[in-house]
């Protein structure tokens, strides 16, 4: 008798539960970056910030659209590839996510998009600053940090009303984000009378430097603009120490801004040389920066470089949405994304009708003494 006792209260127990379980609703939602190749430190710190905020949502406990909602980050890798990057946005539209944070380069963003509109999901990128990404009026795309018109114009004028620089060489990797950052730059300091002496092209795989830079060293310029990552900034910068370039101002966007391009300048004086951009406040600046930085060391150790405070705020602004769309539908709460008056760790972040940011911020930085330093 005892025996049948238990065994009704075990079942009354799993059906209880099988209740609580299909009340339940897991909503999952996609991140796209390269986890592997030479970006994958871009791409692991990228990840960890959405991972963080995914954390952070499960711990409030949800309820939406009348459903206890648990979020599940479902991440894909790009490598840093535009077929890679479409192939994986297709999955994660296969998949049904509810949205995607990402992706981080412009060159896989922007075939992407097209990928996410047409299966109707919005995705949030807090890295790609290519001004096409925008250009196609997409509903389901949006940008939470400055884009190249910004940050390119930006660093001639500081290059020039700042620095008093006069001449300039000009280098890119081809990629969307190396060719459209340094094509701003140029136009921007030209129009501004900074006069470009050389122009020259690489690879986003190149290593290999001395050719290029031995051709613009002939021409004396008072600074080299490059347009690319900063896995190929610090072989570059190595190299024109080698070349006697060491007074030579070096400037670039967010893509070389990181706290990696320390370590892999391994001690060459012209890291001393670098001003670079981000399309964004500095940790210091921003309204939750600080506390957040904090978390996210404790969470993971020496991880940090540049986009996670983004890519949190953009799984956090996805989540906004849906909560006050009351529903995870993205045909349902896309429209509200556009409506977003969100308080965020980076900023208070709202949106032009194109999903472009409202008066997003920038912060220019240089290297001193082996440290990343703001200049505002």
């Amino acid at each position: 008798m005892q025996l049948n006792l238990k065994l009704s209260w075990m079942a009354v127990a799993a059906m209880a539960a099988g209740v609580a379980t299909a009340q339940e609703q897991i909503v999952k939602i996609g991140h796209v970056a390269p986890m592997s190749g030479p970006q994958a430190s871009f791409g692991k710190d990228h990840e960890n910030g959405a991972r963080m905020a995914v954390d952070d949502l499960n711990a409030q406990n949800l309820t939406i659209g009348g459903k206890k909602i648990r979020f599940e980050l479902m991440a894909e890798d790009d490598a840093a590839d535009p077929k890679q990057g479409t192939a994986a946005a297709q999955k994660l539209c296969d998949a049904k996510v509810a949205g995607v944070v990402g992706h981080l380069n412009s060159g896989t963003t922007i075939p992407a998009s097209k990928v996410y509109n047409d299966c109707g999901i919005p995705h949030v990128t807090g890295a790609s600053t290519n001004p096409g990404l925008t250009k196609p009026g997409y509903k389901t795309t949006y940008r939470i940090i400055a884009n190249d018109n910004a940050l390119g114009a930006g660093l001639a004028v500081y290059a020039i009303d700042t620095l008093k620089l006069k001449t300039v060489a000009v280098i890119d990797d081809r990629t969307a984000y190396g060719q459209g950052l340094a094509e701003v730059f140029k136009k921007a300091a030209a129009a501004k009378g900074m006069k470009v002496v050389d122009e020259q092209f690489t690879t986003d795989k190149a290593t290999d430097f001395m050719a290029i830079l031995t051709a613009i060293k002939g021409k004396k310029p008072d600074a080299v603009f490059f347009g690319g990552m900063h896995t190929q900034a610090a072989p570059m910068l190595r190299q024109m120490e080698q070349l006697g370039m060491a007074q030579v101002k070096y400037f670039g966007g967010d893509g070389i801004c990181t706290q990696e391009i320390i370590q892999l300048t391994a001690g060459a004086k012209t890291l001393g040389n670098v001003i670079c951009g981000e399309g964004g406040s500095s940790i210091a600046k921003m309204p939750g920066g600080l506390e957040w930085k904090r978390r996210y060391d404790a969470k993971y150790p020496g991880q940090f470089q540049i986009y996670s405070p983004y890519t949190y705020d953009a799984a956090m602004l996805l989540v906004d949405a849906m909560k006050r769309a009351n529903s995870v539908d993205p045909k349902v709460y896309t429209p509200e994304l556009l409506k977003a008056q969100f308080k965020g760790v980076t900023a208070n972040i709202a949106f032009e009708s194109n999903g472009e940011m409202k008066n997003p911020a920038m912060t220019f930085s240089m290297y001193k003494d082996g440290k990343k330093v703001s200049l505002n």
